[in-house]
């Protein structure tokens, strides 16, 4: 039986809030050894884990990211408070460069790191480009830049990033001339878009498929070609997946 990597997606999002140091140190102990977080920029050119285009379900706050300091972000708690109450008080908005430390100490981790187009979209693409490598410089062999801003990576790609990873929503996409023309080493997709039956195999391409919580379903994709499932609960699908039963 063929067994696909795990990737946390955000970190450890079933346990602790997402896109956050502690999560992500919880998915690795759990024995992840890819992780995926989500990248935006602050009002003062600070590269931050953060997914939502605003603050408010992750701090309770109103605003985006692009609207303040990072000073500013760092008092917020990032503790996702509708989903974990007041348990994560301590939990600040964790910059990009916090996990290039801790992938600094992990050496067999690797990141996916998504450029979120909000982000893009107000600071343009060089900008963004360059405050993500920057943060992540000593470690960008660890990091595969990911987003669904396909000329924001063809832009990467002409820059001299190494590895990327196309994301999509629809199976069809994969078809795009521009994502030709990225050539990148990944193609991420929404398991809630793929073909029901038959093989998956994307040339040149290792397949990543989001969000999948059922291991049967991880295996069932396997089979079918997929080398990567991207999972909030990555600690319990590591697990069952290991257990001989669930083979």
């Amino acid at each position: 039986m063929i067994i696909p990597q795990l990737v946390g997606h955000r970190g450890y999002p079933r346990h602790y809030p997402e896109n956050t140091l502690i999560g992500i140190e919880a998915a690795v102990a759990a024995g992840a050894r890819f992780v995926e977080v989500d990248v935006q920029i602050s009002r003062d050119r600070v590269p931050v884990l953060f997914h939502d285009r605003g603050l408010k379900r992750l701090c309770g706050v109103d605003g985006r990211i692009q609207d303040y300091r990072y000073d500013e972000l760092w008092a917020f708690h990032a503790s996702e408070p509708g989903k974990f109450g007041d348990r994560f008080n301590d939990v600040h908005i964790t910059r990009l460069a916090e996990l290039g430390h801790f992938l600094q100490r992990h050496r067999d981790v690797t990141a996916f790191i998504e450029l979120k187009r909000s982000s893009l979209e107000h600071f343009g693409v060089d900008t963004m480009l360059n405050l993500v490598r920057r943060a992540l410089k000593p470690v960008l062999k660890q990091c595969v830049l990911i987003s669904y801003a396909l000329e924001a990576l063809l832009t990467a790609r002409h820059n001299g990033w190494r590895q990327i990873g196309v994301v999509i929503d629809h199976w069809k996409e994969r078809q795009q001339e521009i994502v030709a023309a990225i050539q990148p080493q990944f193609l991420f997709c929404d398991v809630n878009d793929l073909p029901r039956e038959g093989e998956l195999r994307v040339q040149g391409m290792k397949l990543v498929i989001f969000e999948v919580a059922e291991p049967r379903v991880a295996l069932d994709l396997a089979k079918r070609g997929v080398d990567f499932i991207e999972t909030f609960a990555v600690g319990e699908m590591l697990q069952e997946l290991a257990r001989p039963d669930a083979r």
